[in-house]
């Protein structure tokens, strides 16, 4: 992003500020008429993208260029006829009514700025992911077999990307969702952080695990679980936190791709930690229509689960390498967390309305205003009204990037719901599982992944979750028994999961290659250990769909079976990676505990109880049998 010269950058941060808090206003006190909301989102956050953003790494960094202008023109002119003509807009009958030369051009010019925006400012993939989508609805009538398509005539096309705002394209659902919900809830993470609440999660993460073995790596852990329920950007919390847990980490012993590991897969779990999941749990709502408090409480148990296995992994590492704790003049003490502790007020206010089902906005309204009224209690965590300006500018830095991403991925999804290639992709993968469901499982995983190589993680779910979700509603309803309406939560987690675990796995993965910029390490490397340390987003990914318990739904003793079965499989799959349970284990034992825990993760053919014996007697026999042979 250009650091730009003051006049320009005070007028883009009034923009941003002004953008942000007129969302907040309307998070509480109601949205005007759908698509007037989605063109006044996108018209004040698609062209300032241009300001701000380089066209290259030889353009000027510190003002716009005149080509940056006429770019910024040209986004605002298509949003702003939206907005103008937002009554012929909602009553037009989409394919029926002309799409006239003036609603050709405009198209024309929101797709190509959409595309360039996009290219600028969040992944090149996904621009091409876009241009790719559109070809294929000009071209796809010549392709043969199940790829081939009906003919589009260019109007068409243009229509269905742009145009169509009940279904899809850039004024459709998803971009509606970002506009209202989405915004007010990444106002409110923005004062979080302005607030002190980061500092509040740091050193609260410090004074809880500093004291023990490898305290600094468990310290990135915890803080960067913190820190991922106010950003809910995976390479934004490696940046934020790493640059402190990082260097701390390799300071203690920790090789330096181990260090951006532990970063890295902590700061992807950050869009797995309730309350705030980050944009795609919100999207996941709108499409699923499950409220987003049911939706947080059945993640609940697989985000804590997640952390958990990357404690224990950090923990044994530690215990194997000897490695001591922080030093002591590097923990804060409780005292110090005290004085920040009311900021956890406005998140229980969050929790509370949603827990009541008020609507997302309201309580991401309510709890901002809340942020900001307790902070005013102590004098370090009062904000002036410049910390408040800085706020809402922060804010809406964040949701310009992301408004474009969404308007980009809507376009995919229109495309692919108007060819057909939804159900021709959903049917390929299904013959390839040739009835497996296990097998479908797999093949949608890796599919999820490989999207994520290109793509940010929500609009990464969103395609992901419009090609998978019919296949695992239709293929496991009847390998399971259940019906698509008890299937419809669990399917969707599952893709959501690895469409955060890919930000952290090889070969492209940006959370990963961000950690490793700060460690100075290998980004493959680092991608590779932070990968085996995120093995809980594997194994919670698929319990969602085995285990109900998980996610809350049973009784007491499923749901306390369905935990057992994951903690004693994550212990068992992460000493055996790291070579130690209690004390070092030689090869053959590491073998003994890792096919314990695969098996006890994975294995749903056999009755629960046994895939909980499988791991508890692999824990024990490698834990105790070593001893017995010293003693004899």
């Amino acid at each position: 992003m250009r650091d730009l010269a003051v006049p320009l950058k005070l007028i883009l941060t009034l923009w941003m500020a002004a953008a942000a808090a007129i969302h907040l206003y309307f998070g509480g006190f109601g949205f005007p008429e759908p698509i007037t909301m989605r063109g006044f989102h996108l018209l004040v956050f698609v062209p300032p993208l241009f300001l701000l953003y380089p066209a290259f790494r030889s353009s000027p960094m510190r003002r716009p260029s005149l080509p940056d202008w006429l770019w910024a023109a040209a986004a605002a002119a298509p949003h702003a006829w939206v907005m103008a003509h937002w009554a012929e807009v909602s009553d037009r009958m989409e394919y029926v009514d002309p799409f006239t030369p003036e609603m050709i051009v405009l198209a024309v010019l929101a797709i190509v700025t959409l595309l360039e925006a996009t290219r600028r400012a969040v992944e090149v993939g996904l621009a091409w992911m876009v241009i790719i989508s559109l070809a294929y609805m000009q071209w796809g009538h010549l392709l043969p077999g199940v790829l081939n398509s009906r003919v589009f005539t260019p109007a068409e096309i243009l229509e269905a990307a742009w145009l169509v705002p009940t279904a899809g394209g850039v004024y459709g659902p998803l971009t509606g969702i970002v506009a209202t919900t989405i915004a007010v809830f990444i106002v409110f993470g923005s004062f979080m952080q302005g607030s002190g609440t980061g500092r509040l999660f740091s050193n609260l993460g410090a004074a809880a695990a500093g004291r023990y073995t490898g305290g600094p790596a468990k310290v990135a852990v915890i803080t960067s679980g913190l820190f991922g329920t106010m950003s809910g950007s995976s390479v934004s919390n490696v940046i934020t936190t790493g640059a402190m847990t990082i260097p701390l980490m390799t300071r203690i012993g920790y090789r330096p791709a181990v260090a951006g590991g532990i970063e890295s897969a902590a700061s992807v779990g950050g869009a797995l930690m309730p309350p705030v999941m980050g944009a795609a749990a919100f999207v996941m709502a709108e499409i699923t229509n499950i409220p987003y408090g049911q939706i947080v409480m059945a993640a609940a148990i697989g985000a804590v689960l997640y952390y958990f296995a990357i404690l224990v992994a950090v923990h044994v590492e530690a215990k194997k390498a000897g490695m001591a704790p922080m030093p002591a003049g590097d923990i804060p003490p409780w005292r110090e967390v005290a004085q920040d502790a009311h900021l956890v007020i406005p998140i229980a206010v969050l929790v509370w309305l949603m827990m009541q089902r008020w609507s997302g906005n309201f309580a991401a309204f309510c709890a901002t205003l809340a942020m900001i009224g307790v902070a005013v209690l102590r004098g370090r965590t009062r904000m002036s009204p410049r910390a408040i300006l800085d706020s809402l500018a922060n804010a809406g830095l964040t949701m310009a990037p992301l408004a474009v991403s969404i308007a980009g991925a809507g376009i995919v999804v229109s495309a692919l719901t108007a060819t057909g290639m939804v159900v021709a992709l959903g049917g390929i993968i299904k013959d390839l599982a040739a009835g497996s469901f296990p097998l479908l499982l797999v093949l949608l995983a890796v599919t999820v992944l490989v999207l994520g190589m290109g793509l940010p993680t929500t609009p990464s779910y969103i395609i992901a979750a419009a090609i998978g979700v019919p296949q695992i509603l239709d293929l496991g309803s009847r390998a399971l028994g259940l019906s698509p309406a008890e299937l419809l939560l669990p399917a969707h987690l599952f893709i959501f999961y690895f469409a955060v675990l890919a930000d952290a796995s090889p070969p492209v993965a940006a959370a990963a290659f961000a950690a490793a910029a700060i460690a100075r390490a290998s980004p493959l490397l680092t991608s590779i250990h932070a990968t085996r340390l995120g093995i809980a987003g594997f194994t919670v990914g698929f319990a969602f769909l085995y285990d109900p318990g998980i996610m809350l739904r049973g009784g007491i003793g499923g749901i306390l079976l369905a935990i057992a079965i994951q903690v004693t499989a994550l212990t068992a799959l992460c000493a055996a990676y790291a070579g130690f349970l209690l004390r070092p284990m030689g090869n053959i034992a590491r073998l003994v505990l890792a096919t314990a825990g695969l098996a006890a993760a994975f294995y749903h053919g056999v009755p629960d109880l046994l895939r909980l014996g499988i791991a508890v007697g692999g824990l024990l026999g490698c834990a105790i049998l070593p001893r017995l042979a010293v003693r004899s």
